[in-house]
């Protein structure tokens, strides 16, 4: 698997995958379906330092199986940022989305020098669960009514790793962050 950064020219793919996916997406998500949508979310990552939006992609034939964003970036002495994630129907249950938080945990605490992830995840969402808990995400709470999906207010467990939990990290700490 690789990462990479979504552009607008992954419209046409995207699209076909969230449409195919829509069974498995309910109710957990809600992502672009149209052209507008596609437009107006990709346009959310054009300021790297408050959010990325990454693709898993099949490292052979480049196909898109995944889509993971680190949103609500904040430094200075908090260094954390929210992780959002969805597989895609078509490649779905064999490992790509796995292999791609590990890719992406990496990216975030090595390049981003970021030193906290938050994950939240509906509580009935057994298969999000079980991947942040393969990755070492510890729950740290519950929030009720969190996020707006699929029309009505979701409560949500929070999930968090740090660099830390995630093994040694060997570059130095992001310039935002104070010395004392």
């Amino acid at each position: 698997m690789t990462l990479r950064p979504i552009t607008r020219d992954d419209q046409d793919e995207f699209i076909g995958l969230v449409r195919a996916s829509v069974d498995l997406h309910h109710p957990w998500m809600s992502l672009p379906a149209t052209p507008q949508e596609f437009q107006t979310y990709v346009g959310r990552f054009d300021d790297p330092l408050s959010a990325e939006g990454l693709l898993v992609c099949v490292r052979e034939t480049g196909a898109i199986a995944g889509n993971i964003n680190i949103q609500s970036i904040i430094r200075g002495r908090f260094q954390c940022g929210s992780l959002g994630y969805a597989a895609f129907a078509p490649t779905a249950g064999q490992g790509y989305m796995s292999e791609g938080i590990g890719l992406v945990l990496r990216h975030a605490f090595e390049q981003l020098r970021l030193h906290r992830l938050e994950a939240n995840i509906q509580p009935e969402n057994e298969a999000s669960l079980r991947l942040a808990r393969r990755h070492g995400f510890r729950k740290e709470g519950y929030s009720p009514g969190l996020l707006f999906i699929d029309g009505a207010w979701r409560d949500h467990e929070r999930w968090a790793i740090t660099s830390t939990m995630a093994g040694e990290i060997s570059v130095p700490p992001h310039p935002t962050l104070p010395r004392h």
